[in-house]
């Protein structure tokens, strides 16, 4: 069996099998294929929303017993029209990933790996299509909930962490935007107007970046110079958060709704210092859901690549490779 090596993960050949999928008149959605052809399969659901996938994002999966599905969610990444908000809601990617699975001839996920953005989808997909889960790898939990909207976005929350860097992602703005500086964001990033669209794109998206790590996230910040990366992930971002992502506050955490999915093995991986989705929330789910098994990462924030959440993301996907679901 190949060997992880700590914080790197494993090395996995290039793509053998790279596609779009059309899902409806507008939206394409790209995808890739890594791994054992004939293995478990697992769906890797990227943060966001907004985000795109890349070839690390393997790096959690066992090339020897895993089937490593990618997908670049709808507006994202490869996927096409870029950027775009038609026809996007939390409900409609839901149903793109079962379209999905349905397209590679999957009878059900072996597992659903979700983090941050992803680990809401995740979840979304599990309630609403028990029956096409086997298990749920959870990590930075999110569950679109005003409190959490609130602390990454309002003064209160991280910007009493970041005070510097809020401060320069409120001043971006023009004095007497900055009100509603959330709604001045949108307008500007909703703009065709691209003089006015991609600089907004950066600013939001540093603020966000710039949070997201224990220790300074350097390499993270590079982002900031792919234009195409900037503005999907930023417009996609506040398209959703000024929708509530299309959830009720705490749907995802009611009792009904855990119920559909209690029988699913289900772990969370959770950054003791990620102040991008605050730990409450993966402690309130698990408490919701006290089937789930909870690990806090103790030296890590946000960012899935931060060693301590990275070697037991790779740790428990290897624990699920040898589930028989």
């Amino acid at each position: 069996m190949a060997q992880a090596p700590q914080a790197q993960g494993y090395e996995h050949d290039d793509a053998w099998d790279t596609n779009w999928l059309r899902v409806d008149e507008t939206h394409e959605l790209y995808y890739e294929q890594y791994g054992l052809k004939e293995g478990k399969s697992v769906i890797y659901l990227h943060g966001g929303p907004g985000g795109h996938i890349s070839k690390g994002n393997t790096a959690f999966f066992n090339p020897e017993q895993y089937r490593v599905i990618l997908l670049d969610q709808r507006g994202c990444g490869q996927s096409r029209p870029n950027a775009s908000t038609v026809n996007n809601t939390t409900w409609h990617l839901v149903s793109d990933i079962e379209k999905l699975r349905e397209h590679l001839g999957i009878a059900k996920w072996h597992v659903v790996f979700g983090g941050s953005w992803g680990s809401t989808l995740a979840l979304a997909c599990a309630q609403t299509h028990p029956t096409s889960v086997g298990s749920l790898v959870l990590r930075g939990i999110f569950a679109f909930r005003a409190l959490e909207l609130k602390w990454t976005n309002m003064y209160g929350g991280a910007s009493f962490l970041f005070p510097d860097h809020y401060e320069e992602f409120i001043n971006f703005l023009p004095e007497e935007e900055r009100k509603d500086h959330v709604a001045s964001y949108h307008k500007r990033l909703m703009s065709e107007d691209e003089s006015i669209s991609h600089p907004a794109a950066r600013a939001w998206n540093k603020w966000e970046i710039s949070i997201s790590t224990l220790y300074p996230n350097t390499k993270g910040l590079s982002q900031l110079e792919d234009a195409s990366y900037n503005l999907a992930h930023a417009r996609m971002e506040i398209h959703y958060f000024t929708n509530q992502g299309w959830l009720e506050d705490s749907q995802l955490l009611k009792k009904e709704n855990i119920d559909k999915i209690r029988h699913i093995p289900t772990t969370i991986v959770q950054g003791r210092y990620d102040t991008v989705c605050p730990p409450v929330t993966a402690w309130e789910l698990h408490k919701a859901f006290p089937e789930t098994k909870l690990h806090w990462i103790a030296d890590a924030g946000h960012s899935a690549t931060e060693p301590g959440t990275k070697n037991k993301l790779i740790q428990v996907c290897e624990e699920f490779a040898n589930l028989s679901l």
